[in-house]
């Protein structure tokens, strides 16, 4: 795929060295970037009743911001708009690009958009590679040009990194600083020529941060080899929600004992020591002699809510009053999440946001 002319002005150039920057998800979006879901092998047997879960997420989005979702074709479209319409959602709130995708999770095929409201293109598209966490669920092709195909839309600069990295394995504070996990972005099986030192070069460089914090392992049932988005995630510039596992037989218990742990020790860019709220676990959920990775902690924070992947558990209503605490400006608001997540994800990995100027 060609770059467009702006593309190749500022190639060979970073997002650091062009002045550019990756907001938080708390700052104000554009937009939310979509990618209908369509693959049958995501949710076997079930990908039906994900479809309405799926349209109540973007009506609540579409309250504050436009929603902007790839689809394969026309009819997949008419498909999506009679979901949105029987649900009420504002239709003018919602934008649909023909482009064709292997499978749904926009937040580690989609655009990562880095900003310069100073420059002449504000808006940079970076468009790494995808190789569907690891070469699992091949195939993966369509997917890996989504970003490029968006730039050349809206007649975007697009920056090719040229290493794999997912929008789920790294969390920001807007301030300078990224979360991120060991067990998945120095697993093997994404960038086996890269050791740790080579890879926050990249980060530092293209996510534009100054400082990298690694966690461990991932939740069980994680089919991303960890990511951070199911573990701990910023909900202002110094304060993290981070999943914790009461029950001490379970799996979990041990990693996330250790992730919070750890957390206590790391420091930010001003020296000053994190605040940290734990987050409950739901309930170990088994489909099919497989354990889900559910967890509360896969929320999306948009311009006017947080919502909340629930599970019809005890701890529902408690996560969704801890994380009400956290974002005293914006409606929470939990939607069932129980068939989404037998796609191995939920809301955070299924969206995507564009930055606001």
């Amino acid at each position: 795929m060609k770059n467009n002319s702006s593309s190749l002005l500022l190639e060979g150039k970073t997002p650091k060295e062009l002045g550019y920057y990756f907001p938080a998800e708390f700052a104000k979006h554009e937009a939310t970037w979509l990618s209908w879901p369509h693959k049958e092998e995501s949710w076997p047997g079930k990908i039906k009743t994900i479809y309405e879960p799926y349209a109540e997420f973007i009506k609540v989005v579409t309250e504050g911001e436009k929603v902007r979702i790839n689809v394969v074709d026309e009819k997949m479209k008419a498909s999506a708009i009679s979901y949105l319409e029987k649900n009420g959602t504002d239709l003018s709130q919602v934008e649909f690009f023909i482009h064709p995708t292997n499978d749904a999770w926009c937040r580690d095929h989609g655009p990562a958009f880095v900003i310069n409201p100073e420059a002449k293109h504000k808006k940079i598209i970076l468009d790494w590679g995808y190789n569907a966490w690891g070469d699992k669920y091949p195939p993966y092709d369509l997917d890996d040009v989504i970003p490029t195909k968006i730039a050349e839309h809206f007649n975007l600069p697009v920056l090719h990194p040229g290493i794999v990295m997912e929008g789920g394995s790294v969390e920001f504070n807007g301030k300078g600083t990224l979360l991120t996990t060991k067990s998945c972005l120095l697993n093997p099986n994404r960038n086996p020529e890269l050791n740790q030192e080579k890879i926050e070069r990249y980060l530092t460089d293209y996510y534009v941060v100054d400082q990298i914090l690694w966690l461990g392992d991932g939740i069980e049932g994680d089919d991303t080899d960890g990511h951070i988005d199911d573990l701990t995630r910023f909900v202002n510039e110094d304060t993290v929600v981070t999943v914790v596992e009461h029950n001490k037989s379970d799996n979990n218990y041990a990693p996330l004992q250790e992730n919070l742990e750890h957390l206590k020790t790391l420091r930010l860019l001003n020296g000053k020591q994190l605040n940290i709220v734990e987050l409950p676990m739901p309930r170990e959920i088994i489909y099919e002699d497989m354990r889900l990775p559910a967890s509360y902690a896969n929320f999306y924070i948009s311009n006017n809510h947080v919502i909340v992947p629930t599970f019809q558990d005890k701890n529902d209503d408690k996560a969704l009053d801890i994380i009400s605490q956290c974002f005293p400006k914006r409606k929470v608001i939990g939607i069932n999440s129980l068939d989404i997540i037998w796609g191995l994800g939920s809301f955070h990995c299924l969206s995507q946001q564009e930055p606001a100027i």
